[in-house]
């Protein structure tokens, strides 16, 4: 090649790295090397690699091959979260099983991976979907049945009409399914549970190791798991033997409690309603199951309830309080049901000015009386109207009340969790089967392990149809079977597991991939565990990345990882849009990454993708130019071309400014890319470009020895970013029989980034005037000095100025 064409090498150098294999990590006990961790979020084959996919595994890639080049140990591998709706719908369409979308979809993704030169350790290639792979998802949930943290019962979950399955609390975002964006509804059903609330505390307290994640993200967590403190609150109800339990973060405001609320969709509800209020209650429950939890929620919304008939007694004063239904509880806050104390809270006192409850101040907050203006008074103050309380503070109030509440056996002081336990039982095909045989005798029963993995039975097409139930239910030759206890006839369990249970632990499956002892080998997973740097999107922070935390916790306390949290850093990427929307069929806006790559070539779309602002910034296609990228590549490639030098002559006699400019790119690069600044790191590089061109066009030339060490130090910094073109010219640079990923980070001279003298901008009244070149430790008085002395400062002075501003060694800033 004479001319710089990125398509034939692309052609080359992937054949090239399929001989060399240069990304493999060392499993050798003998290599001593620091070990480093990169780990991406991995993809879901949906189809071939899209715009999205183009932006984060180019981020990760720097980070991986810039460790490669410092001598680390690393370890960088690839698979594919491969169960799910997408396959079974396009199975369902297509008359098809799973598997064969799925699969073809994989070998896709995988081309483009290798095509796009990602420095993956394919040895380590896992697919989700694999029985090898999902027996362990089995062998796990049978531990944490054994530990009691799986669990099956019955209540109101979250149902997605489109896909005919439940969700998670996590999975529904703004009351819809976040897969499909469908309207959630709530429905009775029995399912299986992850105890993640046991873990609750914990995931708060062990965010102190994470203080190299994004503060968005661990607030985002943080607010999800809801930790909050107050009391648990016994209230009697009339016509009831058991008291009612109530958890309130405002136990000082007892005495202002004014009626009671229970969820309109609580059993509670239907247990107490009595046979008079009966008939309007059935009305308005059914009212309230059309609801989406966000809108029972909203503030906007216009208060609805009715009355149940009966009383509850308020443990601190005895006073009767109406017992009323009403759609702003929900059924799994707390233990459904709240004391309503409407003075100080916005909600209860729509509710009250609704229907025309009390309002009783016990707060004096020095604001107008709720009751007349309508605004609540939440804040803090003196207790008044309140018996005991009456005179102290919010603070004050709470411990004595709790004290009270404790000594008379009629509450205690409690922390509450918004977080509820992850249900990740689904009532779909394509997932990981449910190791739970249900016999009429002996109850649940785990498939004993040496039966595992319990596989999928053949089914495709229409049979795979969405019916309210699992399809496996219809599959009765492998539903029935033995109980592995009794013997006698049982039944399989016809659900499968979330997708999220095969991504929560995914990442310790690579330390081992072909480990057939457990779902990974301790050994290898405490050597190469916790992930140094994990990447992916922030759309994950309350799903993914926290159902890996608690995964991670549980295996700790199993002993079988050393470490409590998985990913020591993480680095969430932002979202490729074009022309401020984000890219969608509907907009007619997509753009397409495989006819990017076709136009401009891989590393032109990956330098754009990073050279294009912060990684955490969102990228729009339409304000960039891979053309321009392509263009910047050919110069490079050209400067790597000219040299005329040859490979290892000494660089200590040539040219020094360029030597200098050199240094002072591997220093600032090195620590732009520690500091995640890869976009500046780019700009440097198109410096430091510019400057070998010039020396080879206007100074010492093509032979000078600091041109080959600026072209070289540019090759190995390149292959971060831009690797085909990196591996060409190093080669061109005489570099033959191994590869530019391996060559070695350079290392800045400290003598080489002295500077003798910079160059310090003059301003009058806010123009330049003069620059001075003046030593870097120059002080501010002599600096000063300096620049009220130049006399093209002194043209533009008449007296001596306000106010003279220094900020050595660079900028003068004179106020006339």
């Amino acid at each position: 090649m004479s001319e710089y064409d990125p398509q034939a090498l692309q052609a080359k150098w992937q054949q090239r790295w399929e001989e060399l294999d240069p990304f493999r990590a060392s499993e050798d006990a003998a290599d001593t090397r620091e070990r480093r961790y990169v780990c991406d979020m991995f993809p879901y084959p949906s189809g071939d690699l899209h715009m999205g996919h183009g932006e984060v595994f180019a981020i990760a890639d720097v980070v991986s091959r810039y460790w490669f080049q410092q001598g680390y140990n690393v370890l960088h591998p690839i698979g594919w979260d491969s169960f799910g709706l997408p396959a079974e719908n396009a199975a369902i369409k297509r008359n098809a099983h799973p598997a064969e979308w799925t699969y073809a979809n994989i070998e896709t993704q995988a081309t483009s991976f290798k095509r796009y030169g990602v420095s993956f350790d394919w040895s380590r290639r896992l697919h989700t979907s694999d029985p090898d792979y999902y027996r362990w998802n089995q062998w796990l949930f049978n531990r944490f049945f054994e530990r009691g943290l799986a669990y099956r019962k019955g209540g109101l979950v979250n149902w997605c009409p489109n896909d005919q399955t439940v969700l998670a609390n996590e999975q529904v975002v703004a009351g819809k399914c976040e897969r499909c964006g469908a309207d959630v509804i709530r429905r009775e059903l029995t399912q299986w549970y992850f105890k993640i609330t046991d873990y609750a505390q914990r995931l708060l307290d062990d965010m102190d190791q994470l203080d190299s994640w994004p503060e968005r993200l661990l607030t985002m967590q943080r607010n999800w798991i809801g930790r909050s403190e107050g009391a648990d609150v016994l209230f009697q109800v009339e016509g009831r033997d058991e008291p009612v339990q109530v958890y309130t973060t405002r136990p000082d405001t007892l005495f202002g409690a004014t009626f009671f609320v229970v969820a309109a969709d609580a059993a509670l509800a239907e247990e107490i309603v009595t046979d008079e209020q009966r008939p309007a209650f059935e009305v308005y429950r059914a009212e309230v199951a059309k609801l989406s939890d966000i809108e029972r929620m909203s503030t906007d919304k216009d208060k609805t309830g009715v009355f149940l008939g009966r009383y509850a007694i308020n443990p601190v004063n005895g006073e009767r309080i109406p017992v009323w239904a009403a759609d702003y509880v929900l059924s799994d806050y707390g233990h459904g049901a709240i004391m309503a104390v409407p003075a100080h809270d916005q909600r209860d006192l729509d509710f009250a000015m609704k229907f025309e409850l009390p309002v009783k101040v016990v707060v004096h907050t020095g604001l107008a009386d709720p009751g007349e203006t309508g605004v609540a008074t939440p804040g803090e103050g003196k207790l008044v109207n309140s018996g005991p309380l009456d005179g102290l503070t919010k603070t004050e109030a709470i411990a004595k009340i709790i004290d009270i509440l404790e000594v008379d056996g009629r509450g205690q002081g409690t922390v509450n969790f918004r977080l509820r336990d992850w249900l990740l039982s689904r009532q779909r095909f394509w997932g990981t089967p449910i190791p739970i045989i249900h016999c009429p005798d002996c109850g649940e029963v785990p498939v004993p392990d040496e039966q595992l993995p319990v596989t999928l039975p053949d089914m495709r097409g229409e049979a795979l149809a969405p019916k309210g139930v699992s399809p496996l239910a219809s599959a009765t030759d492998w539903v029935n079977v033995e109980c592995p206890k009794c013997s006698g006839p049982a039944k399989r369990d016809t659900d499968t597991m979330d997708t999220f249970v095969d991504s929560s632990w995914y990442f310790l499956r690579y330390c081992s991939p072909g480990y057939t002892e457990g779902p990974f080998d301790p050994e290898q997973v405490n050597k190469w565990g916790p992930i140094d740097q994990y990447v992916g999107g922030i759309e994950h922070a309350v799903l993914h990345l926290l159902y890996s935390r608690f995964f991670t916790k549980v295996l700790h306390d199993m002993g079988m990882v050393s470490f409590t949290e998985p990913f020591r850093r993480m680095l969430n990427q932002g979202q490729v849009i074009n022309g401020g929307k984000a890219m969608s069929k509907s907009l007619g806006n997509g753009v397409d990454l495989g006819q990017q790559i076709d136009d401009f070539g891989v590393d032109a779309v990956r330098l754009t993708m990073i050279f294009a602002g912060p990684p955490e910034d969102d990228i729009d296609w339409a304000d960039l130019s891979p053309g321009a990228s392509q263009k910047f590549l050919a110069r490079a490639f050209r400067v790597m071309d000219e040299v005329a030098s040859p490979p290892g002559v000494s660089y200590d006699g040539g040219d020094l400014a360029l030597r200098k400019a050199t240094h002072h790119t591997i220093d600032e690069v090195t620590k732009l890319l520690d500091s995640y600044r890869f976009n500046v790191a780019v700009a440097r590089l198109m410096e430091l470009t510019s400057a070998a061109r010039k020396a080879i066009d206007s100074g010492p030339g093509a032979a000078d020895p600091a041109v080959r060490e600026a072209a070289e130090t540019l090759a190995v910094m390149l292959s971060l970013v831009a690797p085909y073109t990196a591996e060409e010219g190093w080669e061109r640079l005489g570099h033959t029989g191994g590869t530019v990923a391996r060559a070695g980070w350079p290392v800045a001279d400290p003598a080489l980034l002295v500077r003798e003298s910079v160059t310090c901008v003059v301003q009058v009244a806010g123009k330049v005037r003069d620059r001075l070149e003046v030593s870097p430790d120059v002080s501010e008085e002599e600096l000063r000095a300096l620049a009220l002395a130049s006399e093209k400062v002194q043209g533009h002075l008449s007296g001596e100025p306000r106010k003279v501003i220094v900020r050595a060694p660079k900028l003068v800033n004179i106020v006339p």
